[in-house]
């Protein structure tokens, strides 16, 4: 796929994706929509990316849903009326694809799926979509020129892209409830007092830093381990006991003690860098183990 609003560059195994529309500030489009679930999901599966690092180009990180497009903003289908048993029984239809699914709940659920770490670098505003689509996020770093925002009441819509599942998963309910009520624009530093973004960096700064993470995250570390442990921690959390952690638990470490985990011991007792041949894109058996329950 030829992307037309991101930019898409590996370099050490790092693949650094840009929002690239930057005289619209990176608003958001349905066509961007569709092409970042298309680059996580090929992402996903590219053993030459081991981390993914997400950031916009020029002054903004993503101004939020382009408003200035004709028709529905959001690219939703006026003419139907769906039901909450069309979203269980028809989600996969085209017309709810196409015409019902918000844009940006498609691309944060191909960022939950994926198998690598993925930074979100905000280098300027990120608001509406700009905000929510870095909360499936693993680790947001901010520029000091950052403002994020939740800011949908003010346009009379609600937040979207799975965000009630995300953020108060990240910030807790309290501070959750009270950003998208007030639809404040928040600095860099009330981000992080919020414990939205874990880090603050002046500008220049910001790319190092985000690169320096995903080195710490993916060198040296077995690829089919690290997609274990990201959807464990994800998935397992929001179960109500810990005994289906551990039956995950269980199956992970077998599967990768079996292959990569030889080669970590090995290693270990030799004092030398492990060579990992466990590729990302031929995961054991049990993966994605969701599918099978």
């Amino acid at each position: 796929m030829t992307y037309t609003t991101l930019d898409w560059r590996v370099d050490d195994h790092i693949l650094t994706l840009t929002l690239n529309r930057p005289d619209q500030l990176n608003a958001f489009t349905v066509e961007m929509a569709d092409e970042l679930e298309h680059a996580f999901r090929r992402a996903s599966e590219d053993d030459d990316v081991r981390a993914i690092v997400v950031t916009g180009s020029g002054r903004a990180f993503c101004a939020g849903m382009d408003l200035s497009v004709p028709g529905n903003v959001f690219g939703l289908d006026e003419t139907q009326r769906p039901t909450v048993a069309d979203m269980h029984e028809r989600l996969h239809d085209e017309a709810i694809a196409r015409g019902v699914r918000d844009t940006g709940g498609r691309v944060t659920l191909a960022i939950y799926d994926c198998k690598k770490p993925v930074i979100g670098a905000i280098n300027g505003p990120a608001v509406g979509i700009g905000a929510t689509m870095t909360l499936a996020m693993d680790i947001r770093l901010a520029s000091e020129k950052a403002r994020i925002g939740f800011v949908f009441g003010k346009i009379g819509v609600v937040p979207e892209a799975c965000s009630s599942w995300f953020l108060p998963r990240i910030v807790g309910i309290q501070q959750a409830l009270e950003w998208v009520y007030s639809g404040d624009i928040l600095t860099a530093e009330q981000a992080l007092a919020g414990r939205l973004v874990r880090s603050v960096h002046a500008p220049d700064e910001l790319l190092p830093a985000a690169y320096e993470l995903a080195r710490k995250f993916s060198v040296n570390k077995s690829p089919v381990a690290v997609a274990f442990a990201r959807q464990m921690l994800y998935r397992n959390a929001a179960q109500p006991h810990p005994l289906e952690a551990h039956r995950i638990d269980s199956l992970a470490m077998f599967y990768t003690s079996l292959e990569d985990g030889k080669e970590g011991v090995r290693s270990f007792l030799e004092k030398r860098d492990p060579q990992y041949a466990g590729k990302a894109s031929a995961m054991p058996p049990v993966y994605p183990w969701w599918q099978d329950v």
